[in-house]
């Protein structure tokens, strides 16, 4: 959530970053008057507490009257004070002045192209075509529905290959592994800043137990530090987590309905990290940086995006995603991202530093490390053969025990 004297004292800056989100203005003035009813309340019910401590305790008129008035103001100043903090969350984080401002992801800007894309021979094919049985949507959509898929064979140890590649590089940079629990309460979701992926209904919901799937480890790895104080000594502090995720995919009927590039479940190693404030734009850079260093050691052509305002996240100050080259498709797809959320999910889940006399609220960051699903699409379209084989990245050769990838001999 973001700062609510920031919001008292900027209301136009407020107001204006909420419009370049796409978002209505409205819902600041919302909260403003919702704020101020809080405020004028909260002001009444201290003055009566204050009158009640001068009159004697006994069953006297006054003291009957003031103790009826303040029960009523308590339930006043609560029913109030819920539409005011369901109205807070409502309003997104303020974007950088730096970042591009658009409609959605038509406005994005592209600001580099790294690697050459491969030059074939021979017309290459798609992914789906090159895994063969290695993927299998058919049973899946029986067993499962639309947009599941199994992984086998060769796929699956290169999957393993790419955590395993990950969590080499992220451990020697100084991030502590974690898996993470894949669901999370409703009250930590929204303070995560993630009110729009459950309204938005992206969420899958367990009703019974009323705990969201996770949509990616930052959800769960986030609130790790709940209502702590970290010695500031000790930041940045980096996390790099292993887990499945689960999205609806809502809003993208009819788009990627084959294979596995777009789908209800997929695994991905995360990487968040928790900064002092003035350290955060340099952190998300260094995000960024080891983003390009994995698809360098993959050496996957790809292109790095700043995203425009109407395309990065509900919570994000400024957002980066990368995206690879995929010769079966003939295009650039999105493949991983980063953003930095400055304090915006700091304050509802109330993560703060000390570091001597100063105590503040922490940034937070995230970035993809593998979109693992997406990877293994990358791999497949680049390093096809004409024969239909594909080669193994040599970065990857060694975790799989192999140089080629083949199919299963399957009835």
């Amino acid at each position: 959530m973001l700062d609510v004297n920031l919001i008292r004292k900027e209301k136009d800056l407020v107001k204006e970053g909420v419009k370049r989100k796409n978002i209505s203005p409205k819902i600041v003035d919302d909260f403003l008057a919702l704020d101020e009813r809080w405020k004028t309340l909260t002001a009444q019910l201290d003055n009566l507490r204050r009158d009640r401590s001068f009159i004697k305790e006994g069953p006297s008129l006054d003291a009957k009257n003031l103790k009826s008035q303040i029960k009523q103001l308590d339930a006043e100043i609560k029913e109030v004070s819920e539409k005011r903090n369901k109205t807070l969350v409502l309003i997104p984080n303020i974007p950088a002045n730096v970042a591009p401002v658009g409609k959605d992801e038509s406005g994005n800007v592209v600001l580099r192209e790294v690697g050459e894309k491969p030059n074939f021979k021979f017309k290459p094919k798609d992914y789906m075509a090159l895994a063969g049985n290695m993927i299998n949507m058919e049973s899946a959509g029986q067993v499962s529905g639309s947009r599941f898929g199994y992984i086998l064979g060769d796929l699956v140890l290169l999957e393993f290959s790419l955590v395993q590649l990950a969590m080499d590089k992220l451990v020697e940079k100084g991030f502590i592994p974690v898996v993470p629990p894949v669901m999370v309460k409703p009250e930590i979701m929204k303070a995560m800043g993630k009110v729009k992926f459950i309204e938005g209904d992206d969420a899958f919901h367990v009703a019974k137990d009323n705990l969201y799937l996770v949509g990616s480890s930052e959800h769960s790895i986030g609130p790790l530090h709940m209502d702590s104080v970290l010695d500031g000594k000790s930041l940045p502090r980096r996390y790099a987590g292993f887990s499945t995720c689960f999205r609806r995919e809502a809003g993208s009927y009819g788009k990627d309905t084959k294979g596995i590039l777009r789908v209800h479940q997929f695994d991905k190693v995360e990487m968040f990290s928790f900064t002092k404030p003035e350290d955060s734009e340099k952190e998300h850079q260094f995000l960024l940086g080891i983003q390009e260093e994995l698809m360098q050691v993959l050496k996957l052509p790809y292109q790095v995006i700043a995203n425009c305002t109407g395309d990065m996240g509900f919570g994000d100050y400024k957002q980066f995603d990368i995206e690879v080259y995929l010769p079966g498709q003939g295009k650039y797809r999105e493949l991983c991202s980063t953003s930095n959320t400055t304090d915006y999910q700091a304050r509802g889940l109330n993560i703060k530093y000390r570091e001597g006399e100063k105590k503040d609220f922490v940034h937070t960051l995230n970035a993809t490390a593998f979109a693992i699903g997406r990877t293994l699409i990358a791999i497949l379209e680049n390093y096809q053969n004409e024969d239909g084989g594909v080669t193994i990245p040599k970065a990857l050769q060694g975790y799989v025990k192999k140089k080629k990838i083949s199919g299963l001999a399957l009835d």
